[in-house]
């Protein structure tokens, strides 16, 4: 019996040790992944994009600084967060507003790419006549973004995809237009925002941040000559007001700061009237 009695004891003590080993395994914890879309302006009457798939791939420890695989399966780490076809105007997006491309329950972790597979159906209204957008046959496949996002058991994260419209639109020497997509994407929590007021408001004014001489995204006013530039990451910033009215001028604010949630409101800006007009 006392034989039987410790069979039993190491039989149950092992049962539980795999038990707890299995369960660790398998119980990594889940957090939410949402993307989001928001544009920078352009001078196009509208930019219908649709598209067809959006997906991430988890980081593999195996993985190198910046590879990139060609498979698509959940064995390649790749997971679909949203599946549902939508045809998106990307010049509704400025000012901060935004477009949920899906939300899905992930497995806990680090996410190192996310892919965009447009469908062909995409078009740019120039001057009230639409012409189709051709798109590379090297992106017909999917718009893939390196992107260093962590998810967080029982959190949600919030992935901004900038789709710059004017950037991305390229005409032809025949008249046709190319679908070349410039994106780029951050951790909206992350990021904080540049906001304000320009003066006159009969006429739009463009709004750009710059970042080491270079455009890092853009927006346009408002009616009310309100504006809104999100996805900014912390740092420094010029500010570049460019009005559509040649009685005014371009100006500049310089040095302004950006801190990841937060609002940094310019005020009113009054614009200068060309003297030289």
């Amino acid at each position: 019996m006392k034989q039987i009695s410790l069979l039993l004891t190491f039989a149950l003590t092992m049962l539980v040790g795999f038990t707890s080993c299995d369960s660790t395994s398998s119980n990594g914890g889940t957090g939410t992944m949402e993307v989001t879309m928001t544009d920078a302006p352009a001078n196009y009457d509208s930019v219908q994009v649709t598209i067809n798939e959006v997906r991430v791939r988890q980081e593999d420890d195996n993985d190198s600084e910046g590879d990139e695989t060609d498979g698509e399966s959940e064995e390649d780490g790749w997971v679909t967060i949203s599946n549902q076809q939508m045809t998106v105007n990307l010049l509704d997006l400025t000012n901060g507003s935004q477009v949920s491309l899906g939300s899905q329950e992930l497995e806990a972790g680090a996410y190192s790419q996310i892919r965009l597979v447009l469908g062909d159906d995409n078009t740019v209204t120039v001057d009230g006549e639409t012409y189709p957008l051709q798109t590379p046959s090297a992106q017909q496949s999917g718009l893939k973004l390196n992107v260093d996002a962590e998810v967080e058991e029982n959190t949600q994260y919030s992935l901004l995809i900038d789709f710059d419209a004017a950037r991305s639109i390229v005409q032809q020497g025949n008249g046709d237009y190319l679908l070349k997509p410039v994106l780029r994407a951050v951790n909206l929590a992350e990021t904080g925002a540049i906001v304000g007021n320009v003066q006159p408001t009969d006429f739009n004014t463009n709004v750009l941040a710059v970042a080491d001489g270079d455009t890092v995204t853009s927006t346009i006013t408002a009616e009310n000559g309100d504006f809104e530039i999100i996805g900014l990451t912390e740092g420094s910033y010029d500010v570049v007001f460019d009005p559509s009215s040649d009685q005014y001028s371009d100006s500049t604010q310089t040095n302004i700061d950006v801190t990841a949630e937060e609002d940094t409101d310019l005020g009113t800006i009054e614009l200068e009237s060309d003297g030289a007009l």
